[in-house]
């Protein structure tokens, strides 16, 4: 892995750093990195959940270096747009919960791995966007998909179609994210947010998570037929019977996500 992501493991949590100075943007090497991890984690039953951060107090991440796209070669446009939704992709997909805390500026890119993270919380500094169109170009990894999901059709076209940046506060009154921190308090909250995941069975936290994203592409009735039999299936899992039986006994469930 090189050293524009980094990762630290601290006990079932997975910090990932984007560190590519002076704005943490994205390359090749760096998302191809990400995917790679987060199929390693899904692996490593130690690992309940994990953060995504930007190095430094200015840049959450600026997304995709123009640099690469400057020759029009739309080879490497392909190349880089697959490995932009392999990662963002590959993070949606982690059986745990995700968090991004957003420590500065979050374009393009930068906005949509935050975009592809369960939750989001912004530092009162953040300003988020999805620039594209201003170059040309259009978000490629999800940003088009998830935005609109998560704010409505209204302010993502305000967003993406006028170029609308959006300070953390905004973000929180259109739900974009679901908290605000003061600057530099963002790792800290979002780090207290998954310490609260580790209390559930992780079993269930990724039942759960893949049910409530299904709901985003099945009408509700099929969804609640699912639902039920995820509930069923769980009585299989090592933490269903932990967690019922720590409760009977009014003691701390250990879980082993098995």
């Amino acid at each position: 892995m090189n050293n524009n992501l980094q990762v630290d493991i601290q006990g079932h949590l997975a910090l990932v750093t984007i560190n590519n100075p002076p704005a943490n943007t994205w390359t090749r090497e760096s998302l191809d990195d990400l995917a790679d991890l987060v199929y390693e984690l899904n692996d490593n039953k130690e690992v309940y959940s994990l953060v995504v951060t930007g190095k430094g107090d200015k840049f959450f991440s600026a997304g995709a270096d123009l640099k690469l796209f400057a020759e029009g070669d739309k080879r490497v446009a392909a190349e880089i747009s697959t490995s932009f939704g392999r990662a963002f992709e590959a993070l949606s997909q982690f059986r745990g919960l995700t968090i991004s805390a957003i420590n500065g500026y979050a374009m393009g890119g930068g906005l949509e791995v935050a975009l592809a993270c369960d939750l989001r919380i912004a530092e009162e500094q953040a300003i988020m966007a999805l620039p594209e169109a201003t170059v040309g170009l259009l978000p490629c990894a999800g940003g088009t998909q998830n935005l609109a999901w998560l704010v409505g059709e209204g302010w993502a076209k305000r967003m993406i179609l006028c170029g609308e940046k959006v300070t953390a506060e905004q973000a929180l009154k259109i739900g974009l994210v679901e908290a605000l921190a003061e600057k530099g308090q963002g790792l800290d909250m979002a780090i207290a947010w998954a310490e609260k995941a580790e209390r559930q069975s992780p079993t269930s936290i990724a039942a759960c998570k893949r049910l409530i994203q299904n709901a985003r592409k099945e009408p509700m009735f099929a969804g609640m037929a699912y639902e039920r039999d995820a509930f069923v299936r769980l009585f299989d899992s090592n933490d269903c019977k932990e967690g019922v039986q720590a409760f009977l006994e009014k003691r701390k469930p250990n879980w082993t996500n098995t």
